[in-house]
């Protein structure tokens, strides 16, 4: 989402255009987001309101709803302790599970504005009593109109320099965010593509669940990075809108 389709809450150029064109093509796509702050109704409100966009609901996928899909498939109805706002906790209530602080399987640890040292003093404890310890994902920074605001990733390095135990991260880099969401839209990785602006999150995760990947540079990733890192996007491309006619 971000860097492909908006760019500090601005459409990039093209977006609209790409997106009603998938439609138009009545092609399956989902968007992901590693953001799992909020619901895919709360970014499907947002995209509208900031930046134009129109997006169904269904055509969203988020980091939390990727973990609630793999608690619910490793551990069915089971419980958790959560640190994270309303797109996570309605994720997992979604699935079935109970959000509890008393012997809870796991420790979910998600994006919030106002992490708590109550809270992760909590998780902690849990964690060292026995839950098991997953996160969304493992971005370390998230962006904010101050600059950089400490995220998932780095309140996890935390919680494990306290407790030894590592996370599983669900989200970004992990591929299974990608199968998850191709198994959403019922779709096959041979005959999918990957459109992403980040080398070390997006393209990665799209050749290790064997994707057709296509890097735009209206993101994080320049030009002159690319060769510098040991895997290699199948495409280079400016933006999205460069992308409109090949669909």
């Amino acid at each position: 989402m971000d860097g492909v389709l908006v760019h500090e809450q601005q459409a990039i150029p093209g977006a609209a255009e790409f997106l009603q064109r998938l439609v138009d093509r009545e092609r399956r796509f989902l968007v992901l987001t590693n953001n799992s702050i909020y619901t895919p109704r709360d970014l499907q409100a947002r995209l509208a309101h900031s930046s134009g966009i129109e997006l169904p609901e269904s055509a969203i996928w988020t980091s939390a709803l990727a973990t609630a899909q793999f608690l619910n498939d490793q551990n069915p109805e089971g419980s958790a302790y959560v640190i994270g706002e309303a797109g996570l906790t309605t994720a997992l209530h979604e699935v079935g599970y109970v959000l509890t602080d008393s012997n809870p399987d796991y420790v979910v640890l998600g994006e919030t504005r106002t992490y708590s040292f109550e809270a992760i003093t909590k998780a902690i404890r849990l964690i060292g009593r026995g839950a098991r310890f997953i996160a969304t994902n493992p971005d370390a920074t998230g962006p904010s109109a101050e600059g950089p605001l400490p995220a998932t990733g780095a309140v996890a390095s935390l919680i494990t320099r306290a407790t030894r135990r590592d996370p599983y991260y669900v989200g970004k880099p992990n591929p299974m965010m990608f199968r998850s969401a191709l198994n959403r839209i019922e779709a096959h990785s041979e005959t999918t593509a990957m459109v992403g602006d980040r080398m070390d999150t997006d393209i990665v995760a799209g050749i290790e669940a064997g994707l057709s990947t296509w890097l735009v540079l209206s993101g994080s990733t320049k030009r002159e990075e690319i060769a510098g890192y040991p895997f290699q996007p199948n495409h280079v491309v400016g933006s999205v809108a460069d992308l409109v006619d090949l669909i």
